[in-house]
Protein backbone atom coordinates (compact mmCIF):
# COMPACT_ATOMS: atom_id res chain seq x y z
CA UNK A 1 0.00 0.00 0.00
CA UNK A 2 1.38 3.41 -0.96
CA UNK A 3 1.43 6.18 1.63
CA UNK A 4 -1.10 8.15 -0.41
CA UNK A 5 -3.52 5.22 -0.39
CA UNK A 6 -2.95 4.74 3.33
CA UNK A 7 -4.05 8.27 4.13
CA UNK A 8 -6.99 8.05 1.72
CA UNK A 9 -8.21 5.05 3.68
CA UNK A 10 -7.34 6.05 7.21
CA UNK A 11 -7.94 9.80 7.42
CA UNK A 12 -11.74 9.36 7.11
CA UNK A 13 -11.50 6.92 10.03
CA UNK A 14 -9.63 9.51 12.04
CA UNK A 15 -12.49 11.92 11.40
CA UNK A 16 -14.99 9.26 12.49
CA UNK A 17 -13.05 8.62 15.68
CA UNK A 18 -12.83 12.31 16.44
CA UNK A 19 -16.55 12.86 15.91
CA UNK A 20 -17.45 9.85 18.05
CA UNK A 21 -15.33 11.24 20.88
CA UNK A 22 -16.76 14.72 20.36
CA UNK A 23 -20.30 13.39 20.69
CA UNK A 24 -19.43 11.37 23.79
CA UNK A 25 -17.19 13.57 25.95
CA UNK A 26 -16.17 12.73 29.49
CA UNK A 27 -14.80 15.03 32.17
CA UNK A 28 -11.37 14.75 33.78
CA UNK A 29 -10.89 11.61 35.89
CA UNK A 30 -14.13 10.19 34.41
CA UNK A 31 -12.88 9.00 30.99
CA UNK A 32 -14.00 5.37 31.39
CA UNK A 33 -15.81 4.99 28.05
CA UNK A 34 -13.27 7.12 26.19
CA UNK A 35 -10.52 4.88 27.52
CA UNK A 36 -12.41 1.74 26.47
CA UNK A 37 -13.00 3.14 22.97
CA UNK A 38 -9.33 3.97 22.49
CA UNK A 39 -8.17 0.62 23.88
CA UNK A 40 -10.48 -1.20 21.43
CA UNK A 41 -9.09 0.73 18.47
CA UNK A 42 -5.50 -0.05 19.53
CA UNK A 43 -6.34 -3.74 19.94
CA UNK A 44 -7.88 -3.78 16.46
CA UNK A 45 -4.58 -2.42 15.16
CA UNK A 46 -2.75 -5.33 16.77
CA UNK A 47 -0.87 -3.35 19.41
CA UNK A 48 -0.07 -4.52 22.91
CA UNK A 49 -2.43 -2.51 25.12
CA UNK A 50 -2.16 -1.48 28.75
CA UNK A 51 -5.24 0.00 30.40
CA UNK A 52 -5.95 1.71 33.73
CA UNK A 53 -2.53 3.35 33.68
CA UNK A 54 -2.54 6.11 36.28
CA UNK A 55 -6.33 5.97 36.35
CA UNK A 56 -8.08 5.79 32.97
CA UNK A 57 -4.86 6.07 30.98
CA UNK A 58 -4.20 3.80 28.00
CA UNK A 59 -0.87 2.89 26.38
CA UNK A 60 -0.48 1.10 23.07
CA UNK A 61 2.92 -0.50 22.56
CA UNK A 62 4.52 -1.40 19.26
CA UNK A 63 7.97 -2.98 19.19
CA UNK A 64 9.95 -3.27 15.99
CA UNK A 65 12.15 -6.13 14.87
CA UNK A 66 15.14 -3.80 14.82
CA UNK A 67 16.76 -2.62 18.07
CA UNK A 68 16.56 1.05 18.87
CA UNK A 69 15.26 3.81 21.09
CA UNK A 70 11.87 4.08 22.83
CA UNK A 71 9.73 7.01 21.75
CA UNK A 72 6.62 8.08 23.69
CA UNK A 73 3.84 9.93 21.86
CA UNK A 74 1.29 11.51 24.17
CA UNK A 75 -2.31 12.60 23.72
CA UNK A 76 -4.80 13.86 26.28
CA UNK A 77 -8.47 12.82 26.11
CA UNK A 78 -10.62 14.61 28.71
CA UNK A 79 -13.37 17.14 28.03
CA UNK A 80 -14.56 20.31 29.78
CA UNK A 81 -17.70 21.28 31.77
CA UNK A 82 -19.01 23.50 28.96
CA UNK A 83 -22.31 23.27 27.06
CA UNK A 84 -21.68 22.65 23.36
CA UNK A 85 -23.11 25.63 21.50
CA UNK A 86 -22.51 24.35 17.95
CA UNK A 87 -25.16 23.11 15.56
CA UNK A 88 -23.54 20.20 13.72
CA UNK A 89 -23.99 16.47 13.26
CA UNK A 90 -21.30 15.68 15.82
CA UNK A 91 -22.49 18.02 18.57
CA UNK A 92 -21.95 16.72 22.10
CA UNK A 93 -24.69 14.40 23.35
CA UNK A 94 -23.76 15.03 26.97
CA UNK A 95 -25.41 18.04 28.55
CA UNK A 96 -22.94 20.50 29.97
CA UNK A 97 -19.86 18.63 28.71
CA UNK A 98 -17.91 19.13 25.49
CA UNK A 99 -14.50 18.79 23.89
CA UNK A 100 -13.71 22.50 23.80
CA UNK A 101 -9.92 22.20 23.61
CA UNK A 102 -9.26 19.69 20.83
CA UNK A 103 -8.44 16.64 22.95
CA UNK A 104 -10.76 14.54 20.78
CA UNK A 105 -8.59 15.52 17.83
CA UNK A 106 -5.40 14.78 19.74
CA UNK A 107 -6.57 11.25 20.50
CA UNK A 108 -7.60 10.70 16.89
CA UNK A 109 -4.25 11.95 15.56
CA UNK A 110 -2.42 9.55 17.85
CA UNK A 111 -4.66 6.68 16.76
CA UNK A 112 -3.86 7.64 13.18
CA UNK A 113 -0.14 7.43 13.93
CA UNK A 114 -0.70 4.03 15.56
CA UNK A 115 -2.56 2.87 12.44
CA UNK A 116 0.36 4.01 10.30
CA UNK A 117 2.96 2.06 12.26
CA UNK A 118 0.76 -1.02 12.50
CA UNK A 119 0.60 -0.89 8.67
CA UNK A 120 4.34 -0.26 8.27
CA UNK A 121 5.90 -2.04 11.30
CA UNK A 122 9.18 -2.42 9.44
CA UNK A 123 9.75 1.32 9.99
CA UNK A 124 9.89 0.88 13.77
CA UNK A 125 13.38 0.76 15.22
CA UNK A 126 13.01 0.07 18.90
CA UNK A 127 9.67 0.81 20.56
CA UNK A 128 6.85 3.32 20.18
CA UNK A 129 4.42 3.98 23.03
CA UNK A 130 1.14 5.60 22.10
CA UNK A 131 0.10 7.16 25.40
CA UNK A 132 -3.45 8.42 25.97
CA UNK A 133 -3.56 10.45 29.16
CA UNK A 134 -6.62 11.33 31.23
CA UNK A 135 -7.27 14.51 33.19
CA UNK A 136 -5.12 17.16 31.58
CA UNK A 137 -7.62 19.91 32.33
CA UNK A 138 -7.82 19.62 36.13
CA UNK A 139 -4.98 19.76 38.64
CA UNK A 140 -3.21 17.67 39.81
CA UNK A 141 -3.67 16.25 36.29
CA UNK A 142 -3.15 12.80 34.87
CA UNK A 143 0.51 13.03 33.86
CA UNK A 144 1.89 12.63 37.38
CA UNK A 145 -0.07 9.43 38.00
CA UNK A 146 0.90 7.97 34.63
CA UNK A 147 4.55 8.63 35.40
CA UNK A 148 4.13 6.96 38.82
CA UNK A 149 2.56 4.00 37.03
CA UNK A 150 5.63 3.52 34.85
CA UNK A 151 4.51 5.14 31.59
CA UNK A 152 7.99 6.54 30.95
CA UNK A 153 10.09 3.65 32.25
CA UNK A 154 12.91 2.93 29.81
CA UNK A 155 11.74 5.69 27.46
CA UNK A 156 14.22 7.99 25.71
CA UNK A 157 12.13 10.87 24.39
CA UNK A 158 8.54 12.18 24.46
CA UNK A 159 6.57 14.26 21.95
CA UNK A 160 3.16 15.87 22.25
CA UNK A 161 0.98 17.92 19.91
CA UNK A 162 -1.75 20.44 20.60
CA UNK A 163 -4.20 21.53 17.92
CA UNK A 164 -4.26 25.30 18.16
CA UNK A 165 -7.08 27.28 16.56
CA UNK A 166 -5.35 30.70 16.88
CA UNK A 167 -2.87 29.40 14.26
CA UNK A 168 -4.22 28.66 10.75
CA UNK A 169 -4.45 25.12 9.48
CA UNK A 170 -1.32 24.13 7.57
CA UNK A 171 1.04 25.68 10.12
CA UNK A 172 3.07 24.37 13.05
CA UNK A 173 4.95 26.11 15.83
CA UNK A 174 7.15 25.42 18.80
CA UNK A 175 10.11 26.97 20.61
CA UNK A 176 13.06 25.82 22.68
CA UNK A 177 13.04 26.34 26.42
CA UNK A 178 9.99 27.74 28.27
CA UNK A 179 6.91 27.52 26.06
CA UNK A 180 3.82 27.40 28.29
CA UNK A 181 3.35 28.92 31.71
CA UNK A 182 3.28 27.39 35.14
CA UNK A 183 -0.24 27.62 36.57
CA UNK A 184 -1.19 28.06 40.21
CA UNK A 185 -4.53 28.73 41.89
CA UNK A 186 -5.48 30.71 44.98
CA UNK A 187 -8.55 30.67 47.22
CA UNK A 188 -8.94 33.52 49.72
CA UNK A 189 -11.63 33.49 52.42
CA UNK A 190 -12.24 36.75 54.30
CA UNK A 191 -14.20 36.68 57.54
CA UNK A 192 -15.71 39.78 59.12
CA UNK A 193 -18.76 40.72 61.21
CA UNK A 194 -21.97 41.02 59.29
CA UNK A 195 -24.87 43.22 60.22
CA UNK A 196 -27.52 45.69 59.15
CA UNK A 197 -26.79 47.70 56.03
CA UNK A 198 -27.86 50.86 57.86
CA UNK A 199 -25.47 50.30 60.75
CA UNK A 200 -22.04 49.74 59.18
CA UNK A 201 -20.17 51.17 62.16
CA UNK A 202 -20.82 48.04 64.24
CA UNK A 203 -19.70 45.63 61.51
CA UNK A 204 -16.52 44.56 59.75
CA UNK A 205 -17.51 44.41 56.09
CA UNK A 206 -15.97 41.38 54.38
CA UNK A 207 -17.23 42.54 50.98
CA UNK A 208 -15.47 45.91 51.19
CA UNK A 209 -12.29 44.23 52.40
CA UNK A 210 -12.52 41.78 49.50
CA UNK A 211 -13.09 44.55 46.97
CA UNK A 212 -10.04 46.41 48.26
CA UNK A 213 -7.98 43.24 48.07
CA UNK A 214 -9.02 42.58 44.47
CA UNK A 215 -7.74 46.02 43.50
CA UNK A 216 -4.50 45.55 45.41
CA UNK A 217 -3.85 42.19 43.73
CA UNK A 218 -3.80 43.99 40.38
CA UNK A 219 -0.63 45.83 41.44
CA UNK A 220 1.45 42.68 41.99
CA UNK A 221 2.47 42.27 38.37
CA UNK A 222 2.71 46.00 37.60
CA UNK A 223 4.65 46.99 40.73
CA UNK A 224 6.38 43.90 42.11
CA UNK A 225 7.33 41.64 39.21
CA UNK A 226 10.34 42.37 36.99
CA UNK A 227 8.85 43.92 33.81
CA UNK A 228 10.99 41.55 31.73
CA UNK A 229 9.36 38.49 33.33
CA UNK A 230 5.94 37.47 31.92
CA UNK A 231 3.34 37.01 34.64
CA UNK A 232 -0.43 37.09 35.11
CA UNK A 233 -2.55 37.37 38.25
CA UNK A 234 -6.24 36.95 37.45
CA UNK A 235 -9.12 37.10 39.92
CA UNK A 236 -11.75 34.79 38.48
CA UNK A 237 -14.52 34.78 41.10
CA UNK A 238 -15.77 37.08 43.87
CA UNK A 239 -18.55 35.85 46.12
CA UNK A 240 -19.99 37.92 48.97
CA UNK A 241 -23.28 39.09 50.36
CA UNK A 242 -26.84 37.79 50.48
CA UNK A 243 -29.10 40.85 50.29
CA UNK A 244 -28.99 44.56 49.42
CA UNK A 245 -29.42 45.67 53.04
CA UNK A 246 -27.11 43.15 54.72
CA UNK A 247 -23.41 43.73 55.30
CA UNK A 248 -21.50 40.59 54.33
CA UNK A 249 -19.76 38.60 57.01
CA UNK A 250 -17.77 36.49 54.54
CA UNK A 251 -16.17 36.88 51.14
CA UNK A 252 -14.43 34.38 48.88
CA UNK A 253 -11.98 35.34 46.14
CA UNK A 254 -10.43 32.83 43.74
CA UNK A 255 -7.99 33.22 40.91
CA UNK A 256 -5.05 31.95 38.93
CA UNK A 257 -1.38 32.85 38.62
CA UNK A 258 0.69 32.24 35.46
CA UNK A 259 4.48 32.54 35.40
CA UNK A 260 7.56 31.25 33.56
CA UNK A 261 10.25 31.99 36.12
CA UNK A 262 10.39 30.09 39.43
CA UNK A 263 11.58 33.14 41.38
CA UNK A 264 8.63 35.13 40.05
CA UNK A 265 6.29 32.26 40.91
CA UNK A 266 7.42 32.24 44.54
CA UNK A 267 7.39 36.04 44.76
CA UNK A 268 3.79 36.31 43.57
CA UNK A 269 2.62 33.70 46.05
CA UNK A 270 4.30 35.58 48.90
CA UNK A 271 2.73 38.87 47.79
CA UNK A 272 -0.76 37.38 47.56
CA UNK A 273 -0.52 35.89 51.03
CA UNK A 274 0.92 39.12 52.49
CA UNK A 275 -1.69 41.35 50.82
CA UNK A 276 -4.56 39.14 51.92
CA UNK A 277 -3.43 39.37 55.52
CA UNK A 278 -2.62 43.09 55.68
CA UNK A 279 -5.58 44.37 53.64
CA UNK A 280 -7.97 42.30 55.72
CA UNK A 281 -6.47 43.65 58.92
CA UNK A 282 -6.95 47.21 57.64
CA UNK A 283 -10.69 46.60 57.42
CA UNK A 284 -10.98 44.72 60.69
CA UNK A 285 -11.42 41.35 59.04
CA UNK A 286 -9.36 38.18 58.84
CA UNK A 287 -8.18 36.28 55.76
CA UNK A 288 -7.08 32.73 55.12
CA UNK A 289 -5.32 31.76 51.89
CA UNK A 290 -5.17 28.35 50.27
CA UNK A 291 -2.59 28.37 47.49
CA UNK A 292 -2.46 25.42 45.09
CA UNK A 293 0.82 24.97 43.26
CA UNK A 294 -0.21 23.59 39.88
CA UNK A 295 1.51 22.54 36.68
CA UNK A 296 5.13 23.61 36.15
CA UNK A 297 6.37 25.48 33.09
CA UNK A 298 6.52 23.50 29.85
CA UNK A 299 10.23 23.58 29.01
CA UNK A 300 11.12 22.09 25.64
CA UNK A 301 14.44 20.32 25.17
CA UNK A 302 16.75 22.35 22.94
CA UNK A 303 17.88 19.40 20.78
CA UNK A 304 14.39 17.98 20.33
CA UNK A 305 12.99 21.37 19.40
CA UNK A 306 15.76 21.69 16.82
CA UNK A 307 14.60 18.30 15.52
CA UNK A 308 11.10 19.72 15.12
CA UNK A 309 12.38 22.61 13.02
CA UNK A 310 14.38 20.20 10.83
CA UNK A 311 11.52 17.74 10.50
CA UNK A 312 8.35 19.82 10.23
CA UNK A 313 9.15 21.10 6.69
CA UNK A 314 8.65 17.50 5.49
CA UNK A 315 4.97 17.94 6.40
CA UNK A 316 4.36 21.70 6.17
CA UNK A 317 5.54 24.38 3.80
CA UNK A 318 8.84 25.67 5.18
CA UNK A 319 7.49 29.19 5.65
CA UNK A 320 4.59 27.78 7.69
CA UNK A 321 6.86 26.34 10.39
CA UNK A 322 7.10 29.06 13.00
CA UNK A 323 8.73 29.93 16.30
CA UNK A 324 5.91 30.01 18.82
CA UNK A 325 5.52 32.89 21.24
CA UNK A 326 5.33 32.01 24.91
CA UNK A 327 1.76 31.15 25.88
CA UNK A 328 0.09 31.63 29.26
CA UNK A 329 -2.14 28.51 29.13
CA UNK A 330 -0.64 25.60 31.06
CA UNK A 331 -0.09 21.92 30.23
CA UNK A 332 0.78 18.96 32.44
CA UNK A 333 2.96 17.69 29.58
CA UNK A 334 5.49 19.70 31.58
CA UNK A 335 5.87 16.78 34.00
CA UNK A 336 7.04 14.46 31.21
CA UNK A 337 9.64 16.99 30.12
CA UNK A 338 10.99 17.05 33.67
CA UNK A 339 11.68 13.31 33.34
CA UNK A 340 13.04 12.86 29.80
CA UNK A 341 13.88 15.09 26.81
CA UNK A 342 11.06 16.01 24.48
CA UNK A 343 9.16 18.66 22.60
CA UNK A 344 5.63 20.06 22.76
CA UNK A 345 4.31 21.37 19.45
CA UNK A 346 1.33 23.41 18.27
CA UNK A 347 -0.41 22.39 15.05
CA UNK A 348 -2.52 25.11 13.45
CA UNK A 349 -6.22 24.24 13.31
CA UNK A 350 -8.03 27.51 12.65
CA UNK A 351 -10.03 28.12 9.48
CA UNK A 352 -12.71 30.84 9.10
CA UNK A 353 -14.20 28.96 6.13
CA UNK A 354 -15.10 26.10 8.48
CA UNK A 355 -16.15 28.26 11.45
CA UNK A 356 -12.98 27.25 13.28
CA UNK A 357 -12.60 30.76 14.65
CA UNK A 358 -13.49 30.50 18.31
CA UNK A 359 -10.93 30.34 21.12
CA UNK A 360 -10.22 27.24 23.13
CA UNK A 361 -12.63 26.63 26.03
CA UNK A 362 -15.42 28.49 24.16
CA UNK A 363 -18.89 26.88 23.71
CA UNK A 364 -18.57 27.30 19.92
CA UNK A 365 -15.04 25.90 19.72
CA UNK A 366 -14.23 23.70 16.74
CA UNK A 367 -11.22 23.05 14.55
CA UNK A 368 -10.47 22.23 10.93
CA UNK A 369 -10.26 18.43 10.91
CA UNK A 370 -7.66 18.57 8.13
CA UNK A 371 -5.25 19.61 10.89
CA UNK A 372 -5.37 16.04 12.20
CA UNK A 373 -3.75 14.73 9.03
CA UNK A 374 -0.92 17.25 9.43
CA UNK A 375 -0.55 16.34 13.09
CA UNK A 376 -0.43 12.59 12.59
CA UNK A 377 2.14 12.96 9.81
CA UNK A 378 4.26 15.22 12.00
CA UNK A 379 4.27 12.66 14.83
CA UNK A 380 5.40 10.00 12.38
CA UNK A 381 8.19 12.19 11.01
CA UNK A 382 9.39 13.04 14.54
CA UNK A 383 9.56 9.33 15.43
CA UNK A 384 11.37 8.50 12.20
CA UNK A 385 13.89 11.29 12.70
CA UNK A 386 14.66 10.22 16.26
CA UNK A 387 14.83 6.48 15.69
CA UNK A 388 16.96 6.91 12.54
CA UNK A 389 19.31 9.30 14.33
CA UNK A 390 18.69 12.10 11.85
Amino acid sequence: MTKEVFWEQWFPRMVEWRRHLHMNPELSFQEKETSAFIASRLQELGLEVKTNVGGHGVIGILKGDKPGKTVVLRSDMDALPIEDGKSCEYKSKVQGVMHACGHDGHASMLLGAAAYYSTYPEEVQGEIRFMFQPAEEVCPGGAVEMIKDGALEGADVVYGLHLWSPFPVGTAASAPGPLMAAADEFFIDITGRGGHGGMPHVTADALVAGAALVMQLQTIVSRTVDPLQPAVVTVGTFQAGTAQNVIASTCRITGTVRTFDEHTRVLIRERIEHMARTVSETYGTEASVRYLVGYPTVVNDEAETARFFRTAPKVFEAEQVMVSPKLMPAEDFAYYLQEIPGCFIFVGAGNPDKQAIYPHHHPMFDFDEDAMRYGAKLLIEMVSSYQNGE
